[in-house]
């Protein structure tokens, strides 16, 4: 296992703890950067105007296109540890 992928293991694992909740616009951006790092672009069925949080969630990951994964899981890591 790479250490870039441990890190990021490690940060998703730290995200469960953090000291407060962030707000919607940073758990939006942890999520994408989460789905990025380990999934890579979105290739989902964009989710309907009835359920709003889901569709938050993938126009949040969607915009990350083309990020490799390596950098959205540092950029992960980053955020949680800035976050701690």
């Amino acid at each position: 296992m790479s250490d870039l992928k441990a890190a990021f293991d490690k940060a998703m694992a730290d995200s469960k703890n953090l000291s407060e909740r962030p707000d919607n616009a940073t758990l939006l951006k942890l999520y994408a950067l989460y789905k990025q790092g380990s999934a890579g672009d979105n290739t989902e069925k964009k989710p309907g105007f009835g359920d709003m949080v889901a569709r938050a969630k993938w126009d949040a990951w969607s915009k990350l296109k083309g990020t490799p994964q390596d950098e959205a899981m540092q950029q992960y890591i980053d955020l949680v540890d800035a976050l701690g």
